[in-house]
């Protein structure tokens, strides 16, 4: 039998936007994911924060998936920047609560817009889609993250790490993650490499 290589229990996803926050949930067994609420975004205070983390600690989530919104091309935006600093803080505040959970950020291209037509085709009018939508997109965020999981047979995403995770500069990224690359093309002499 094969041995599965991602955490295994209930999972969040996380859709993040400037005013509000779509919050999804899967089942114990990690197959289906289920809207749970729509949250205000609180970047001055984390209160959104603080509710997720609540959330996770609550329903005894094992992981947690934050939508990576990129660009068609796959570029980064502003958006991703934001999404990247809310993933952060996110994952600090779950340390600090004792908490520490895994938080992987998951490609979400197309995922608001894919949620729209399915309130659309369901009969939701556009005007109630702003109630549910962030909600919808986190669901999507969620399953596309936990089909990826068992299909490929292991953990995907881009790892989130704080600052007491970072592994040693010398150590191999684990087979999740992606290497870092430094934007530093100078040696500590002053010659290029």
């Amino acid at each position: 039998m094969e041995q599965q290589v991602y955490p295994r229990g209930v999972k969040l996803g996380v859709d993040v936007g400037q005013v509000r926050v779509g919050l999804a949930v899967s089942d114990p067994d990690g197959m289906l994911a289920m809207p749970v609420k729509t949250l205000k975004r609180d970047a001055k205070k984390n209160s959104d924060i603080r509710v997720v983390v609540r959330e996770a600690e609550t329903r005894g989530a094992v992981q947690v998936f934050v939508g990576l919104p990129r660009s068609m091309r796959g570029t980064e935006t502003a958006s991703t920047q934001m999404a990247r600093d809310y993933a952060d803080t996110l994952a600090a505040e779950l340390e600090r609560s004792g908490n520490p959970l895994p938080v992987s950020l998951v490609d979400e291209r197309l995922t608001t817009v894919s949620a729209h037509r399915s309130l659309h085709e369901a009969g939701l009018n556009s005007k109630d889609h702003r109630r549910v939508v962030d909600q919808a997109a986190a669901v999507a965020i969620l399953q596309h993250a936990i089909d990826m999981q068992r299909s490929q047979k292991r953990d995907v995403g881009e790892p989130v790490t704080t600052r007491r995770q970072q592994r040693p500069s010398d150590a191999l990224p684990a087979p999740t993650q992606e290497p870092i690359i430094s934007q530093d093309n100078k040696r500590g002499n002053g010659s290029a490499l």
